[in-house]
């Protein structure tokens, strides 16, 4: 009976999952190509997209400590995925960069948050259940493929107004499915008397965090301009949605790796591998745009400059911040690596590929892993028990 309760647990986690990526994987990909539809400058890309970035510095600490302060991670998901599907809908009437400055900071402060309180909430359930991290976040990366391939060939189809409804569906099933998630309880922990700026101000936290969001400034840059820099080149919406999904499946195989990984090799030593192949990843694409080999290979590497990297940071993550500051960790991390680090790319980016061109941007981008390489490569150790077998990835 418990083992028949912990299978559909992890397959309405494995579902929810599925969803949410399903939801980034039509967005991400191809809301930059909306907004140069609707006549906006790379800059005013740049600035619109790193409002989801922006947002991920404070939304999710909030309902972070709400979700750790009520034990409640489950009913803080439900109502920040209903707040961001009433903010998506206001996009149908948005028109000029003030009015989507002011639907996409509405949309983005909700939708911020659900991913760390579902990460959370995952994690603590995995911790009671012996399962695995990666190989529920799989179904993400599968969503992601799925929506991305579909939509390219769709929009080439039906236009790119079609997104907005496709949108509009997907954010409608994901609020539906918060109605599956179950609370998890949250056991006690030894170090629960320290307090939350106790553990962030460790030198080897700080150097995590860091590193992360060196990492995520080069994907700030790939995530809000890759398409319009493929776009621009020449590729159809349907052999772009084609190229992201490339990328995705090969980050598939290494969740699905992970647990194996995770035993052989240290913590360490997949994060340092993961940023080096990120430094020839972002130069790849910047000196062979139109060479479409060169391009699969570059996206083959994002098994490791997104997919490895994230499943060893949430690993270090989850072991420095446990107990009651589960929730806030996941939110921190996000903060840092994702709002600040993303924030940093896609403004950045926007400014670069105006005046620089979409070439030299993403060879500058291949900087930023470079810098995370020697901050975690000088500022992380891990003691033993850190190293890699431990934790959520049995």
């Amino acid at each position: 009976m418990r083992s028949t309760f912990h299978s559909a647990l992890h397959s309405r986690l494995s579902r929810f999952y599925f969803i949410y990526y399903f939801f980034v994987g039509s967005f991400v990909p191809y809301w930059g190509l909306y907004l140069k539809s609707e006549q906006f400058s790379p800059a005013d890309i740049g600035i619109l997209m790193s409002l989801f970035q922006i947002s991920r510095i404070f939304a999710p600490n909030f309902w972070g400590w709400l979700a750790d302060h009520t034990g409640k991670r489950a009913q803080w998901i439900k109502l920040t995925a209903f707040l961001g599907l009433c903010g998506f809908t206001a996009v149908f009437w948005a028109h000029g960069f003030y009015w989507f400055f002011f639907v996409m900071a509405a949309l983005s402060l909700f939708t911020s948050s659900t991913l760390p309180l579902a990460e959370s909430l995952t994690l603590a359930h995995l911790a009671t259940t012996n399962g695995h991290y990666s190989r529920i976040r799989m179904w993400g990366s599968l969503g992601f493929i799925v929506a991305s391939v579909i939509l390219g060939f769709l929009i080439d189809f039906a236009g790119i107004r079609s997104l907005l409804w496709f949108l509009l569906a997907v954010q409608m099933t994901l609020f539906a499915l918060t109605y599956t998630l179950p609370d998890a309880k949250v056991e006690p922990h030894p170090h629960d008397h320290f307090s939350i700026w106790q553990v962030i101000k460790q030198p080897n936290v700080l150097a995590l965090l860091i590193g992360c969001a060196l990492m995520v400034t080069a994907h700030g840059v790939l995530y809000n301009f890759y398409s319009i820099y493929l776009s621009e080149h020449g590729y159809s919406k349907g052999m772009i949605g084609l190229l992201w999904s490339v990328g995705v499946i090969c980050e598939i195989g290494i969740f699905m790796l992970m647990p194996r990984l995770m035993v052989r090799y240290s913590l360490k030593t997949i994060l340092l591998i993961s940023l080096v192949l990120a430094v020839v990843r972002f130069t790849m694409i910047g000196i062979a745009v139109d060479n479409i080999i060169f391009l699969v290979l570059a996206q083959t590497l994002h098994a490791a400059t997104f997919g490895s990297f994230h499943a060893a940071s949430v690993e270090v993550i989850t072991q420095f911040f446990n107990g009651r500051h589960q929730a806030k960790g996941q939110a921190i991390y996000n903060s840092v690596a994702y709002g600040i680090g993303g924030t940093i790319g896609g403004v950045a980016g926007g400014y670069a590929l105006q005046y620089l061109g979409g070439q030299k941007t993403f060879m500058l981008a291949a900087i930023f892993p470079l810098l995370g390489l020697l901050v975690i490569g000088l500022g992380l150790k891990l003691t033993r028990n850190q190293h890699g077998s431990q934790g959520m990835f049995r």
